[in-house]
């Protein structure tokens, strides 16, 4: 008898024909020219790296423990141990992915005392390239470059005397007398280990998955902060069609991908295995009890308990582009089976800078330290869905759809006065004659003599396109005035905010005077044609019929 995977019995378990196998031998060798795999050498140094990442954790839990009156044998026992999740764990990483780690220590440990000594340990160490910490975030982190790779390192505290090496996180009892950001930090393992248990065929799973990353970014429907699905819900939803489709070769797996999503009855939940209940007084993901989980446009569900939503985020705007994705992907796929097409025109770049007529362009703007505009843009960015949200209540706008992407820039200005001109000119076509004129940042610049009294200015942008409908053809201004001044309120409460550090800037662009620097240097840009009527809507985005509210 066939094992069921997943929450519904499979949709074939027929094996690969003689064809799906040579198309599987096709993408595989596509995935290779894309550059997804990494050598072996590379792979090794990883293995390397994190082997001592395990000695330090050791070596911080012994220091902790002895500092606390331990003697040597028990502070010696009391462990500590690393656990690797997302791209690295479920083997779907290339050149430059950066490691996901979780640093796991006993009871008599605390957070402060990994943003402190274990940070101090790091920063002894000759491998220890850049650094920057950040405890007060959702999942307190620690973002490092390490011997030539980037790690996030995340912490969690057990509730037990001592973390063995040969410890697992399975056991639902671990997740006792915790609090819930060590809960959310122990989540991100427990889910990755999660959905490899419960994909039928690893291998085929992994290619499918890397298939579909790539895919995902290339078309820019890749990043949970933005509304489009993160990391580990593509996985969550690779591994579905995986369990539908047990013996299939992960050509297939791509094919029926987009066909079995795109018709998808969503809201209905994706769900790999039953949603569990467990030990812990703690919200699972219910709609029935829980209003706000009704709300869900696409929920993906981790298998891990507790059960949470990986895509609450999805807007109304973004569900519609993701579905266009799968639309399209299904398209393609269906020509490639065919022989019309090659896997290679699966991942042609997204057309986001061609697409709209008119966009809106968010600038957060820092005077001071690249630190410092890392959490101004990191919080506007946060944010950034919301406007989404509230431009999506507009009659008049059919789709607010956010870039995936940020574009950033530095210059040295000879005054904080300047500083207005610089936004004024930031981000369009026509301002970057002036942009031009500026003193791009680098620290060389800022050493030179001739620097000296210049101020450093950090810009980061954000693009929205906008598809319009103007119900009232009389009517030629789009009013978007109040869900601009209402995103300005809410990044302005934002408790670090300061207005003689911080700016932000709402501007309306045309698809004509989009900055160059969002194509690429071998792109053509779009050109005006006789006859294009952009210019016959106008788009008011503040109370003024300026192009940016007042900070």
């Amino acid at each position: 008898m066939n094992k069921t995977y997943g929450v519904t019995p499979a949709i074939s378990t027929a094996g690969p024909s003689s064809e799906e196998t040579r198309l599987n031998d096709l993408l595989v060798d596509e995935l290779r020219r894309q550059g997804s795999f990494e050598s072996e050498a590379a792979t090794l140094k990883r293995a390397k790296v994190l082997k001592t990442l395990q000695q330090l954790t050791q070596e911080f839990v012994y220091s902790v423990s002895k500092s606390k009156n331990m003697d040597e044998g028990m502070a010696k026992d009391a462990g500590g141990k690393i656990f690797t999740f997302g791209s690295y764990r479920l083997g779907v990483y290339g050149p430059g992915s950066d490691i996901d780690t979780l640093v796991v220590f006993p009871k008599h440990i605390n957070r402060e005392d990994f943003f402190t000594v274990f940070e101090k340990i790091l920063r002894q160490r000759p491998e220890l390239e850049e650094i920057q910490s950040v405890p007060d975030a959702f999942v307190p982190i620690i973002k490092m470059e390490f011997d030539g790779i980037s790690i996030d390192l995340i912490c969690a505290r057990l509730d037990i005397p001592r973390v063995p090496l040969n410890l697992t996180l399975d056991d639902k009892n671990l997740l006792k007398n915790i609090d819930e950001k060590d809960l959310r930090a122990l989540n991100g393992t427990r889910v990755t280990d999660e959905i490899l248990l419960l994909v039928p065929q690893p291998t085929v799973f992994k290619h499918a998955l890397r298939a579909i990353k790539i895919w995902a970014q290339r078309r820019a429907v890749y990043g949970n902060v933005f509304g489009f699905p993160g990391g580990v819900a593509w996985a969550m939803l690779v591994a579905r069609i995986c369990q539908l489709y047990p013996n299939a070769v992960s050509a297939v797996i791509i094919s029926k991908f987009f066909v079995i999503l795109g018709q998808w009855n969503w809201p209905q939940p994706v769900l790999l295995k039953p949603i569990e209940d467990g030990p812990l007084q703690v919200r699972v993901w219910n709609p029935r009890l829980y209003p706000h989980d009704k709300y869900h446009k696409m929920p993906v569900i981790t298998p891990a308990y507790p059960s949470m939503c990986a895509t609450h985020n999805i807007t109304e705007s973004t569900k519609k582009v993701i579905l266009q994705e799968f639309q399209r992907g299904s398209g393609i796929v269906t020509e490639i089976f065919n022989g019309a097409k090659k896997w290679g025109d699966l991942f042609t770049k997204h057309d986001f800078f061609r697409r709209y007529k008119f966009y809106l362009t968010v600038i957060a703007a820092t005077k001071g330290s690249s630190e410092e505009q890392k959490k101004f843009s990191g919080m506007v960015e946060s944010k950034l869905r919301l406007l989404v949200q509230k431009l999506e209540n507009n009659e008049n706008i059919n789709l607010a759809h956010p870039f995936v992407k940020t574009f950033d820039q530095a210059y040295l200005v000879d005054s904080i006065a300047q500083l207005d001109s610089v936004l004024e000119h930031t981000g369009t076509l026509g301002g970057e004659e002036y942009l031009k004129t500026l003193t791009p940042y680098s620290a060389e610049a800022q050493s030179d003599p001739s620097s000296e009294g210049k101020v450093e200015v950090r810009l980061t942008r954000f693009y929205i396109g906008l598809q319009i409908n103007l119900k009232n053809q009389r009517d030629k201004k789009l009013d978007i005035q109040q869900p601009c001044t209402e995103f300005y309120t809410l990044c302005q409460s934002w408790p670090n905010f300061n207005k003689d550090i911080y700016s932000l800037s709402i501007k309306h662009v045309k698809l004509y005077n989009l900055p160059s620097d969002v194509y690429d240097p071998d792109e053509e840009r779009p050109v005006k044609t006789k006859g294009d009527s952009t210019h016959s809507k106008r788009v008011k985005s503040d109370p003024a019929g300026k192009k940016r509210p007042k900070s």
